[in-house]
């Protein structure tokens, strides 16, 4: 989902402008119109990355639905892709990714900050400028302290355990299990972020990163104005600074959007929103068939996870040629994965974990997020997307797509288990993909003595309060737990700092590394951040992949792909590299 580069810190003075990628303009599918008419002519893969029915007209309610919550509408504790994608609508980090199609939509630029961050420092101090007249949905203007208020809060791992790390382990001198409750001065900070004036903010990091624009891109970078943070339940009321505002939030039910009349598209300027819609109504906990009938019928719009259609809506859609002129087949910076959790018997033993990785049904897993058109079988981890990922198959995925018991049982007595054992497999009860991943690999692991018991959880606290939370899924004996991981941006660091760094674990929970302890993968990063040649950085995090996969950290499931239905409903759709889904920040409705 996110790009990013750690280059010199002379070529981040010119880019990390970070216009990472040479781009071309959009292209429009054939039909199309300025005016988005609802007469386009649907094609297969037609907004693939290309803008599908064109259009600047503004109006109409767009109706998205997911089959589940999220974690947080709060900018500074979410960490799902669909949520970074539609957060853009109603708050403006110091910088995001633009609303654009294909390659152009990974460059990361100015939002709420007039242009890149400015490095000093060997790139450990970098200043941005707040555009003056950016305004709440209040009528307040957000200043610079509003926005070192917002990244503060987010430091709260207790408060806000969602939210990526970065801060935590970037900026310089941060406390450990930092509160901003009990620094509302956030005195204990000022050595990690300052702000000289009103307009101006410095970020002070503990080691030089070059590519610090892309946490400028973090939501949590949006302004919060400190008076009106009411904690865990600012996630029912956001403040706006984008061009929507919350009109009702119920955290069971789904949320509603209306236009904020003190956003003013004059300070924003190259962001590429388009705002087009007048209200965007958002759906919680609808079943996934209902969700693709209800695209196909034409009465809803969008299925904001933005990873496809479920499986049996894939066959039929595929085979009626009309129904697969409405979809499009969008490649990802995504790893549909499950983790051995290193702090749970047997997997503190290596062999036991390859057993696993041998016994899998490596197809049974691809099946299970729609056969082919939902990703190929993966054999490491980051996906070929990512810049400079190898393709290695050191335990012979693609060779025995099935599994090969032989090499499995050897494994079980090399680790002392030659009857098989039995374990926990965790998943998110409101995804029948994982729901089938779990149940696809009870099937194939017994056949070899190993025997698995499915525990399914609500996705808005998965991480929070179960499988991401240490203590919780130690003394559950939550052994294997299925996940899904996409790119914050698509290198090295941005793939997998997050999810095998052991030193990003947290005991208060809300982890993405959810159970990887490897100390030479740590080795591995420190090394990697301290390498300024993308050659060799790149290389290192081929290295960080090749000591997972050694060590059977993970069992690589599928990279993915997601079949996206596109209605007739809609204009200006598209996809891009940034988002890896259709881009929620121009999408609009189709006007007769």
């Amino acid at each position: 989902m996110r790009w990013n580069r750690i280059t010199t810190v002379t070529a981040v003075s010119a880019a990390v402008a970070l216009s990472l990628v040479a781009c071309g303009g959009p292209k429009a599918s054939s039909g199309g119109s300025g005016g988005g008419s609802s007469a386009a002519t649907p094609e297969f893969d037609a907004a693939n990355n290309k803008i599908f029915n064109p259009s600047d007209k503004k109006g109409g309610t767009l109706r998205m639905a997911i089959t589940e919550k999220w974690d947080s509408t709060d900018p500074g504790d979410t960490y799902y892709g669909l949520s970074w994608n539609l957060v853009r609508n109603y708050v403006r980090p110091l910088m995001t990714f633009k609303s654009a199609p294909g390659k152009e939509g990974a460059k990361v630029v100015p939002d709420l900050a007039e242009a890149p961050g400015v490095p000093s420092d060997d790139a450990k101090t970098w200043t941005y400028k707040l555009r003056k007249g950016v305004k709440y949905e209040d009528g307040t203007e957000v200043k610079a302290k509003d926005v070192m208020y917002g990244v503060a809060r987010s430091l709260d791992k207790t408060t806000l355990p969602n939210g990526p790390t970065y801060f935590n382990d970037f900026l310089l001198d941060v406390p450990k299990d930092y509160s901003v409750a009990k620094d509302p001065q956030m005195k204990l900070l000022s050595k990690a972020m300052t702000t000289p004036d009103d307009y101006t903010i410095v970020f002070h990091l503990n080691k030089t990163f070059a590519g610090f624009d892309y946490f400028a891109q973090l939501p949590s970078t949006a302004g919060v104005p400190q008076a009106k943070d009411t904690g865990t339940k600012y996630q029912l009321h956001p403040i706006s600074s984008g061009p929507y505002k919350f009109e009702s939030n119920d955290a069971n039910k789904g949320f509603t959007l209306v236009r904020n009349d003190q956003y003013d598209p004059a300070t924003d300027p190259d962001t590429g929103r388009k705002a087009l819609p007048d209200k965007i109504n958002v759906a919680y906990n609808v079943n996934g068939a209902d969700i693709d009938n209800r695209l196909q019928a034409g009465d809803l719009d969008v299925d904001i996870a933005g990873t496809g259609v479920q499986a049996e809506t894939q066959a039929k859609v595929l085979a009626d040629p009309k129904l697969k002129a409405h979809t499009d087949s969008v490649l990802s910076t995504r790893l549909n994965f499950t983790v051995f959790n290193s702090e749970v018997k047997p997997f503190d033993n290596v062999n036991c974990r390859k057993a696993v990785l041998y016994a899998a049904d490596h197809e049974g897993y691809q099946r299970a997020y729609g056969g082919p058109f939902g990703g190929d079988i993966a054999t490491n981890l980051m996906p070929p997307s990512v810049a400079g990922a190898e393709k290695f198959d050191d335990y012979g995925f693609e060779a025995d797509k099935n599994g090969n018991p032989t090499k499995a049982k050897e494994a079980l007595t090399a680790c002392g288990m030659p009857s098989g054992f039995s374990t926990n497999i965790a998943y998110r009860a409101d995804r029948p993909k994982e729901k089938a991943v779990a149940e696809s690999l009870q099937q194939s692991l017994a056949k070899v003595g190993i025997k698995l018991t499915p525990k399914g959880f609500p996705t808005g606290d998965y991480t929070k309060l179960y499988a991401g939370k240490p203590d919780y899924a130690k003394a559950n004996g939550l052994g294997m737990i299925v996940y899904s991981w996409g790119a914050d941006w698509p290198d090295g660091f941005g793939f997998l700092s997050q999810i095998v760094d052991s030193r990003v674990i947290r005991a208060s929970g809300g982890n993405t590394n959810l159970g990887i302890r490897i100390p030479e993968v740590d080795q591995l990063i420190d090394k990697a951040l301290a390498t300024t040649d993308d050659a060799a950085r790149n290389k290192i995090w081929v290295d960080v992949d090749k000591k997972v996969m050694e060590q059977a950290g993970v069992l690589p499931g599928v990279w993915a792909k997601g079949l996206l239905y596109r209605p007739d409903t809609l204009a200006n759709v598209f996809s891009n590299d940034g988002q890896n889904m259709y881009d929620y920040a121009s999408i609009g409705l189709a006007q007769k």
